[in-house]
């Protein structure tokens, strides 16, 4: 399962979803990450209803595009419109009851510590985003974790991790170089003026990490 995981994670939040012009966009994206991306369906403050729309709307690009559709802590949305992968955060169930009722729906856990890390591992989580890594406007005021807080999460599990929180392209080296099996990012891709450009610029520095260290 694991070298299936997408590599690029474009994760959404309230403000990205209900732009109009969102799932042209989404569709940009998924086009361009192909198998190897996964756009997250993220947002605190939009409806499970609200949600479930625009996961089904995005439902044919995952099918032609092959690039994920994960719904970040509603796992009952995930299931309904039958998304590729659900990520759980600090405030959703925990990865063990959702294993309950999710089968083999692959299941990413958020974490912020290598203990963390180790307890989603025991759960049964597929992967785990760790961040903040560095300085982002979305913990505004709280310095980041470090690169660090990735190598103690790979050197302490063996699930791929997934470095987010203010990563850039250029951070795409240093994050592989310490273990990242890929990265996630927010404002990297959808504050772009083509987020599709900006998703082909993300995978493009991982490849060229990936050669680096062959």
């Amino acid at each position: 399962m694991s070298s299936d995981i997408p590599h690029i994670h474009a994760v959404t939040d309230d403000l990205i979803l209900a732009r109009p012009e969102f799932t042209s966009r989404a569709r940009s994206v998924m086009s361009a990450l192909g198998p190897r991306g996964a756009v997250h369906l993220r947002a605190r403050y939009l409806t499970a209803a609200q949600i479930y729309a625009i996961a089904l709307a995005l439902g044919d690009a995952q099918e032609s595009t092959g690039c994920w559709l994960v719904v970040n802590e509603r796992l009952d949305v995930a299931i309904a419109a039958r998304t590729h992968a659900a990520q759980l955060t600090t405030r959703s169930i925990t990865v063990a009851d959702a294993r309950i009722v999710a089968g083999a729906l692959p299941l990413g856990a958020s974490v912020h510590s290598a203990e963390e890390a180790e307890a989603a591992e025991r759960d049964g989580a597929n992967w785990v985003v760790a961040g903040h890594v560095y300085p982002t406007t979305s913990h505004a005021g709280m310095p980041g974790r470090g690169v660090e807080l990735v190598g103690k999460v790979v050197s302490r599990t063996h699930l791929p991790c997934i470095a987010i929180g203010g990563v850039r392209p250029s951070h795409v080296g240093t994050l592989r170089d310490a273990g990242a099996y890929g990265v996630a990012a927010i404002s990297g891709i959808w504050g772009a003026p083509s987020a599709e450009a900006a998703a082909t610029d993300y995978l493009s520095h991982y490849d060229g990490a990936a050669r680096d260290q062959s």
